[in-house]
């Protein structure tokens, strides 16, 4: 009997775990007839268009001796960045993320294999052709793009705005269906967060020499969303 009252407690307290994890963030508030308070929690979703594309522009090399690998490595590196120049692409558009000479692990010989990647920024309508362009010159690791606008400070007020007054709104209509008036605001916590698009691995992409060029991708490109929670904490009268 004492063994079984035991597990009962333990799993009683596993599953309140979460639940009290989850109020960590939010005041501790002391329920009592003189604690006269309402709680309201309320999101506020915002989208808009982008207004820039950020392309993740790679290539790896095909594994063989160092030297020979970073030699191959490094023209392929200036033919792409060249490419990509020519296009109009500025300077303060391109950044590198990474490059690395490392050894490849694929078979038992002694090889290795070079790695780079920048981040080049456009505007939306040119995506496909610039990733068109870098993948032609040799990016023959490349294809994920992030969306953004401007301004993403802009959008996050919106978010915020729009939550805090659909907190504002539900806190009135919740009072007036208790039966009591919506008194000063006591306590009030917000959260941001970009919701999460489906974004596919970056793949290996290649071309072989000769063969005919293919029409750049059709890329549709995906807006730029923010949401916030507000959460708030109103006396009552």
């Amino acid at each position: 009997m004492t063994i079984t009252r035991t597990l009962a407690v333990a799993a009683l307290l596993s599953a309140a775990l979460p639940a009290l994890a989850q109020l960590t963030s939010q005041p501790q508030l002391k329920i009592d007839p003189a604690n006269r308070t309402l709680t309201v929690t309320a999101n506020g979703s915002v989208t808009a268009e982008p207004e820039v594309a950020i392309l993740h522009i790679g290539f790896e090399t095909q594994p063989g001796n160092a030297k020979a690998v970073y030699a191959d490595g490094a023209n392929t590196s200036n033919a792409i960045i060249a490419a990509l120049k020519q296009a109009g692409i500025a300077d303060s558009a391109i950044r590198s993320e990474s490059q690395y000479l490392s050894r490849d692990y694929s078979t038992k010989q002694h090889l290795f294999k070079l790695t780079q990647q920048w981040t080049v920024k456009t505007t939306p309508a040119r995506a496909a052709e610039v990733l068109d362009t870098a993948i032609t010159a040799g990016a023959n690791n490349s294809g994920q793009i992030d969306w953004t606008v401007k301004d993403e400070r802009a959008l996050e007020e919106q978010a915020l705005d729009k939550a805090a007054a659909r907190t504002r709104e539900n806190a009135a209509v919740l009072a007036k269906s208790m039966g009591v008036r919506l008194g000063t605001l006591i306590y009030v916590s917000n959260q941001l967060s970009s919701p999460m698009f489906p974004r596919p691995m970056m793949q290996a992409l290649s071309m072989a020499r000769g063969a005919e060029a293919a029409p750049p991708l059709a890329i549709e490109p995906q807006k730029v969303g923010r949401d916030a929670t507000v959460y708030a904490v109103f006396a009552i009268e």
